[in-house]
C-alpha cells in the first residue's frame, strides 16, 4: 500500500472509547457519500473519476502534451485556486521544486493568473522574451478576474509573436464542456479545448484535464498517477475505521477538533512537499471552513520551519495538532563527508546518509512535540512516484469529504469566496455595481 497511517503519536490524546463513539458518524458520512444523498451531491464526480474518466480525452491530453513539449521552451499555465495548485503540487512533488532550473527534455512551466500582481506578470513576460511559448488557460467560466487578465496579456503576446493563426496552435483551453464565455470564445477561435467536468469542483479537479495537461507536459506518467488513485479508491471502501486508514484520519482529526484542537498543521520534511501542502490547505480550508466552524489548515516544512515556528508549536497555545507527511524513499542519497578539522563537531555523522539524519530529526521532533502536548498523526507515503501521488491525492480528497460530513457542513461549496469579488468589482466600477460602489467608498473614507 502506497499510503499508511501511523497513530502511535496520537494515541495518548484519544481514547478507544472516543474512536468507538465516532464510528456511527463516520458510517453515516460514508453512506451519504456513497449513496450521493448528502449536501453537495452534485459535485461527487471525483469519487469514481479514477475509473470513469473520459478515455478519449485522456489520450488527447497526452497527444497535446507531446505537441507542447516539441513546440515550446516555456509553458504558461493560467489559473487560480484548484485550477493551478494541483498541477503545480504534482510537478514539484514528483519532479522538483526547482524543476525549471533542472536539465530536462520538457519545457519550463510557470503559473500565472493566480494573483493580481503587475510585478509577477511583468517578470513572466520578461522570461518569455526570445523563447517559444505555449499557454494553457484554465477557467470554468472565463470571467474570473485573475486568470482572465493573464489570458488577455499572454494571448496578445502570442498573437503578436506568431500571428493569429500561429497563436491558435499554441493556446490550449480547459473550460466548461458546453457553456460559458470562455468555451464560446475558444470555439470561435478554434483553440484546442479540454473539459472541466460539471460534477467536479475546482479543489477536487487535479485528476481531470485541469491538472493532467500541465502534469503530462512536465513528463510525469499520468497513467501511473491515475492507477494510484484507482488503487486508493479500491482500498478505502469499508466504513469500519479499524480497516480504513483514510476514514481513520477523518475520524481522528474530528475527535481532536472537538477537544479544542482547532488548527491542523501539515508537516513535510522535504522542500518538494511545500506546494502539495498548499493544495491540501485549499482542499480542507475551502471544504470545511463554513458556518463559523472547521479546522484551520496550516503547514510547515521541517526542519526549516523548526527554526521559525518550532518554538510556537512546542510551547504556544495548545489548540494545534500536526499531520506529518513522511515520504519514506526520496530517490536520493547523499553521504556526509569526513572533515579532518571537525570545526563543527559533526564527524560523528561522517559516512551517514543525509536521509537518515532527516528521519532522525523527524523522530526527535515527533517525540518533542508530543511531550509538549501536540498530538501527531503520521501518514507514511512510499515514495515520490506518480503512482504514490495519485494514491495520496485520493486519500486526502476522500478523507476531506468524510470529515466535512462528520463536521456537519457541505464540503463541496464555497459561498464565502464570492464576498471579496463583489466588493472588488464594485470598487473597480463594474457595470451594475453602482450602488454597492457608493456604499463601499463611504466605508473606506
Amino acid at each position: 500500500m502506497s499510503v499508511q497511517l501511523n497513530e502511535n503519536y496520537v494515541n495518548g490524546f484519544i481514547s478507544d472509547a472516543e474512536v468507538k463513539n465516532i464510528q456511527p458518524m463516520i458510517t453515516t458520512a460514508h453512506n451519504l457519500l456513497r449513496t450521493k444523498t448528502g449536501p453537495g451531491n452534485d459535485f461527487l464526480g471525483w469519487v469514481t473519476l479514477p475509473f470513469d474518466y473520459d478515455k478519449a480525452e485522456f489520450e488527447a491530453i497526452k497527444e497535446s502534451a507531446e505537441k507542447i513539449k516539441k513546440n515550446c521552451d516555456v509553458f504558461i499555465v493560467i489559473g487560480i485556486g484548484g485550477s493551478y495548485l494541483g498541477a503545480r503540487a504534482a510537478i514539484e512533488f514528483v519532479k522538483s521544486p526547482v524543476y525549471n532550473n533542472m536539465k530536462k527534455d520538457t519545457p519550463d512551466i510557470y503559473f500565472s493568473g493566480c494573483n493580481i500582481s503587475a510585478e509577477a506578470l511583468s517578470e513572466l513576460l520578461a522570461i518569455c522574451e526570445g523563447k517559444d511559448v505555449c499557454i494553457n488557460v484554465i477557467s470554468k467560466s472565463g470571467t474570473t478576474t485573475e486568470p482572465a487578465v493573464a489570458f488577455r496579456v499572454f494571448r496578445a503576446l502570442l498573437e503578436k509573436k506568431y500571428g493569429v493563426e500561429g497563436a491558435r496552435e499554441r493556446i490550449f483551453v480547459t473550460t466548461d464542456k458546453a457553456r460559458g464565455t470562455l468555451k464560446k470564445f475558444s470555439d470561435e477561435k478554434g483553440y484546442q479545448t479540454f473539459v472541466v467536468p460539471d460534477d467536479v469542483g475546482g479543489r477536487f479537479s487535479v485528476l481531470t484535464a485541469v491538472g493532467l495537461l500541465p502534469i503530462a507536459v512536465a513528463g510525469i506518467d499520468i497513467d501511473a498517477l491515475m492507477k494510484g488513485a484507482q488503487d486508493a479508491a479500491n482500498a478505502y471502501t469499508d466504513d469500519d475505521i479499524s480497516k480504513n486508514d483514510c476514514y481513520k484520519y477523518a475520524a481522528l482529526r474530528n475527535i481532536l477538533y472537538r477537544k479544542g484542537k482547532t488548527t491542523e498543521i501539515l508537516v513535510g520534511y522535504e522542500p518538494s512537499n511545500q506546494l502539495f501542502n498548499e493544495w491540501w490547505k485549499q482542499l480542507y480550508g475551502e471544504s470545511e471552513g463554513k458556518d463559523q466552524r472547521g479546522i484551520y489548515p496550516s503547514s510547515v516544512i521541517f526542519s526549516t520551519d523548526l527554526h521559525s515556528l518550532g518554538q510556537y508549536i512546542q510551547d504556544g497555545m495548545r489548540n494545534i495538532f500536526e499531520t506529518v507527511l513522511n515520504v519514506e524513499k526520496t530517490g536520493f542519497e547523499l553521504e556526509i563527508p569526513y572533515d579532518e578539522a571537525n570545526v563543527d563537531g559533526l564527524n560523528f555523522l561522517a559516512g551517514m546518509d543525509l536521509n537518515k539524519v532527516n528521519k532522525t530529526a523527524m523522530q526527535g521532533t515527533l517525540l518533542a512535540h508530543v511531550d509538549g502536548g501536540v498530538p501527531n498523526i503520521v501518514i507514511n507515503v512510499e515514495d515520490k512516484s506518480a503512482h504514490s501521488l495519485g494514491y495520496l491525492i485520493y486519500f486526502f480528497e476522500l478523507a476531506c469529504a468524510i470529515s466535512g460530513y462528520v463536521l456537519g457542513v457541505n464540503p463541496f461549496d464555497q459561498p464565502g469566496v464570492e464576498a471579496y469579488k463583489k466588493n472588488m468589482f464594485a470598487l473597480l466600477g463594474k457595470p451594475g455595481y453602482e450602488a454597492e460602489k457608493a456604499e463601499l467608498e463611504k466605508r473606506i473614507k
